[in-house]
């Protein structure tokens, strides 16, 4: 197993790497098309997007700059707030194809629930997926209340629930619920904002294993069948955090990383959003 070849099928069938490249806050230009050629020399071929990083048009340049056909890769990319609503979103996603350039998106989410808006949004990435425009679609940062709202009326199951997943924050509720209904959780900060890096418990299991204490916090995120997608920049981290797929976490070791949990979150609970400041 390894990071290229290693993947989960989703409800519909489609293949998702486990593991991918998070470009949040990575700047657009130079920096965001560095970190997306280190990810797919590493192997990576999963990069997650969304209009909102303002990054899109230098992930899309990244990739025609690679020699990796694009068929081979999984694009994920989303609608963010303030494009909701069911044309609006329609054309939200004809904005971020030409700035990836391409033709069919892999992955296509609802960024947050901005309240009255999402289940008109979900209509739209619905169309979408009808119209073979995207492999998959899914949403992030919904709570289960805002799942069963979805699926009252979906004709399709969101196949994928992106949130907030650490463990700090191990949503055990919801993943437990998302296993049930066949959603793929994953995994956005798994590695905290750097300070779950530096815990005691991880440490020593890191030590243990003779692996980093990043690579011990994904693939805690994958011994609970959790996608994960860690954000970096540095070609070196970058690597590293792609060699999860040689070693695995015994009972001990998963016990004393869920002890950790506080239900302390890094950003914002999806309830609590200032969804009237997008």
């Amino acid at each position: 197993m390894s990071i290229q070849t290693s993947v989960q099928e989703l409800a519909n069938g489609v293949k998702m790497p486990w593991v991918g490249l998070g470009v949040f806050q990575a700047e657009a230009g130079n920096e965001v098309k560095r970190a997306v050629k280190s990810a797919l020399e590493a192997g990576y071929r999963s990069i997650d997007t969304a209009s909102f990083y303002r990054n899109e048009k230098s992930v899309g340049e990244a990739i025609e700059e690679s020699d990796i056909p694009v068929e081979d890769l999984f694009i994920t990319t989303k609608v963010w707030n303030d494009e909701q609503g069911f044309n609006e979103t329609l054309e939200a996603f004809e904005r971020s194809r030409e700035k990836l350039g391409v033709d069919v998106i892999d992955l296509y989410l609802i960024h947050w629930p901005v309240p009255g808006k999402y289940k008109e949004t979900w209509g739209a990435l619905e169309k979408l997926y009808e119209e073979g425009k995207v492999r998959a679609i899914g949403v992030s940062n919904f709570t289960e209340e805002h799942l069963e709202n979805v699926m009252k009326t979906a004709k399709i199951t969101p196949m994928v629930n992106q949130v907030e997943f650490h463990p700090r924050l191990f949503q055990k509720e919801l993943l437990e619920y998302c296993q049930n209904h066949n959603i793929q959780l994953e995994a956005w900060r798994p590695l905290g904002k750097g300070d779950l890096l530096g815990e005691e418990v991880v440490e020593r299991i890191a030590e243990k294993h003779g692996k980093t204490p990043a690579q011990v916090l994904i693939r805690w995120s994958l011994e609970n069948n959790v996608i994960t997608i860690p954000k970096s920049v540095t070609p070196e981290r970058i690597k590293s955090n792609a060699q999860v797929f040689d070693f695995s976490l015994d009972v001990e070791d998963l016990q004393a990383i869920d002890g950790m949990n506080e239900n302390q979150r890094y950003g914002y609970h999806p309830d609590d959003f200032p969804y009237d400041k997008t």
